[in-house]
């Protein structure tokens, strides 16, 4: 059943916080009950500051850019964001032995749930009580995560429309898990804005097994079967006006369960930017704040993250980038469960700050009719590169039993294709083109 949210008169309290992963630039908001909802996630208990690239089963680095999954939207989506990849990051571990939380009397855990709970756009997907049965499993925390990252979104984008409504789709999966799905079409702002998550598990079907053996994963299967859990959430926004940039972003868990009882599990996900006319300032301000998330956690993070969504966001024939990028990952394995937790919690963080701005300063700037027709355009491209060359996108589609209308959230509600269309030279169309084919480096 389809519930709605109305406009939301709550308001945002930006703040400064220091937790064990380092200084975070979190926020709360206030819910409906009157009660304020903490940043999303749970307390990190140790600090990391590096990735690199892991070896191969072979012992060789994997640089094979490019071929990375998209995003994962509903079931399908998700499992082909993690089954889809040939390229792998690592963690390097700054420190070892750090200390794990102190847990909290069973009371004050339950309170403190049934708190964070009352916040989110619908009920957990697992039961509360098994989520408060294994309140340190990375599978609790990272579905925690993602169910605050949805509800935070949605609240943002629903004060900058105004008057927003969005559906509320609670679905399940008769294999094991659900979702939730919150779309808002026709908005005043957005046209429409998607902010789905996935929490699913089951047994690996063999050509999801096949796939990850492909890229190097070792697999122990026991007669035939292999138990997986994939959980992430994942959201496309387009404005309605043209001057607005259209994001996408998705943060993703994985864990497969071996017939010996060992575990592997990776982490994956990102967030770009898809301008239809380039506004330098715009461009800087998103990549920053990216950068710095990726800097609390190491200096070589946002460069390398930044290249892999370059070379993966690439329509290959068109010979260019669907747009000015931001940062992608995957298969991202170690030093621990931890410590890249931390790391994916900070880039969740940091999409509001580093969208929301930018669609308050464009929503309300006057567009001509030539410049709409560009946007349109534009939305084709975002769709050729979504049905053409997102592995998560098409595994979704051709899997059957899959959640079609979650895989294609990711659409907008409008596009067109105009044959031999060709901007004019020197234009402002011709310019976001030019950087579109040749990416910049936005912070230096």
């Amino acid at each position: 059943m389809a519930m709605h949210l109305g406009k939301l008169s709550a308001g945002f309290c930006w703040l400064a916080a220091r937790g064990g992963c380092g200084e975070l630039r979190s926020w709360s908001l206030r819910c409906a009950a009157g009660r304020f909802c903490r940043p999303p996630g749970t307390a990190c208990s140790e600090q990391s500051r590096g990735l690199g690239y892991g070896p191969t089963a072979g012992g060789g680095p994997r640089l094979r850019t490019g071929l990375a999954a998209g995003l994962a939207a509903g079931l399908a989506g998700l499992a082909a964001a993690a089954f889809g990849h040939v390229e792998r990051a690592e963690m390097v571990s700054k420190s070892s032995g750090a200390p794990s939380p102190s847990p909290g009397r069973p009371e004050e855990e339950d309170d403190e749930l049934a708190r964070r709970c009352s916040c989110f756009m619908a009920s957990p997907v697992t039961d509360l009580h098994e989520l408060r049965r294994r309140p340190g499993d990375m599978k609790t925390k990272m579905e925690l995560l993602i169910l605050e990252t949805q509800a935070q979104v949605c609240q943002a984008l629903a004060q900058v429309d105004g008057g927003a409504r969005f559906s509320v789709d609670r679905w399940e999966r008769k294999e094991g898990g659900g979702g939730i799905s919150c779309v808002l079409q026709d908005g005043h702002v957005f046209e429409k804005a998607g902010v789905s998550i996935s929490v699913v598990h089951g047994n690996l079907s063999e050509e999801a097994a096949k796939q990850m053996r492909s890229r190097g994963k070792k697999l122990k299967t026991k007669d035939g079967k292999l138990p997986f859990c994939a959980m992430g959430v994942s959201s496309v926004i387009h404005p309605k006006n043209p001057h607005a940039p259209t994001i996408h972003f998705n943060y993703r868990y994985f864990e497969v369960e071996e017939a010996d009882g060992n575990k592997q599990w990776w982490f994956g996900g990102g967030c770009d930017l898809t301008p239809t006319y380039l506004n330098q300032e715009d461009a800087v301000h998103f990549h920053r704040t990216l950068k710095k998330a990726c800097d609390q956690h190491g200096p070589d993070l946002y460069p390398k993250f930044k290249k892999w969504c370059d070379d993966y966001f690439f329509i290959a024939h068109r010979g260019e980038r669907r747009g000015i990028g931001g940062i992608f990952f995957d298969d991202l394995d170690s030093p621990s469960k931890e410590e890249v937790f931390c790391f994916v919690q900070s880039c969740a963080q940091a999409v509001i700050p580093s969208y929301i701005p930018l669609v308050k300063k464009h929503c309300d700037d006057s567009f001509t009719p030539r410049e709409k027709l560009w946007q349109q355009l534009r939305r084709g491209r975002y769709v050729e590169f979504n049905l053409l060359y997102d592995r998560g996108t098409k595994f979704g589609l051709f899997t059957p039993g899959s959640r079609i209308e979650s895989i294609l959230m990711s659409l907008p509600l409008t596009a067109r294709w105009e044959y031999m269309h060709s901007p004019s030279e020197n234009s402002k169309e011709a310019e976001i083109l030019d950087v579109l084919r040749h990416p910049r480096d936005w912070v230096h």
